[in-house]
C-alpha cells in the first residue's frame, strides 16, 4: 500500500517498451491499493503486471467506465480551504512556516493568510497550490 503511483508509472513504461495495448493507466489517490488499467485485451493485462514488484494479481471482470469517471473529474485547488483553517505554505519565501486564512478568493484560486510565526501581522495572498491544510486544525 501507498505505492501505487511508483507502481502505474512503472506499469506505464513497461507497456510502451513491450508494447503492449494499453490505452491508460490511473491510480486515484481516492481509491487504496487499485491501479485501474484501460485495455481492449485482458490478456495484455495480465502480461503487464506480470512480474511486476508491489503488483499481486487483476481483479476478474470488467468496469463500467461510468465508475471511473467520477475520478477524472478536476476539482477546484480552493474547494477543501476555509477561512479560519491552518495551513503550512509550501513554497515561496514563507515556505515551512504556518498560517491561517483570513480570506478566500475561488476565482482567481487565491488566499491570503496571515503568518502565524510572524511578530506581527502579515497577511499575504499566495496561489492556493502554495498552501496544504493542516487536518483537524482550525482556529
Amino acid at each position: 500500500m501507498g505505492q501505487e503511483r511508483n507502481v502505474a508509472t512503472m506499469l506505464a513504461d513497461k507497456s510502451k517498451v513491450e508494447g503492449l495495448p494499453i490505452s491508460s493507466i490511473l491510480s486515484p489517490i481516492e481509491l487504496k491499493g487499485y491501479i485501474i488499467i484501460e485495455s481492449l485485451a485482458p490478456h495484455a493485462v495480465d502480461e503487464l503486471i506480470r512480474g511486476m514488484r508491489h503488483a499481486r494479481s487483476r481483479v476478474p471482470g470488467l468496469v463500467d467506465p461510468k465508475e471511473v469517471d467520477h475520478y477524472l473529474e478536476t476539482k477546484p485547488i480552493v474547494e477543501g480551504l476555509e477561512m479560519g483553517s491552518l495551513v503550512e505554505v509550501i513554497a515561496g519565501p514563507f515556505k515551512g512556516m504556518e498560517a491561517k486564512i483570513v480570506r478566500v478568493d475561488a476565482s482567481k484560486e487565491e488566499v491570503t493568510v496571515e503568518i502565524l510565526e510572524a511578530a506581527f501581522t502579515l497577511p499575504i495572498t499566495v496561489h492556493a497550490d502554495y498552501v496544504r491544510e493542516l487536518k483537524g486544525a482550525a482556529i
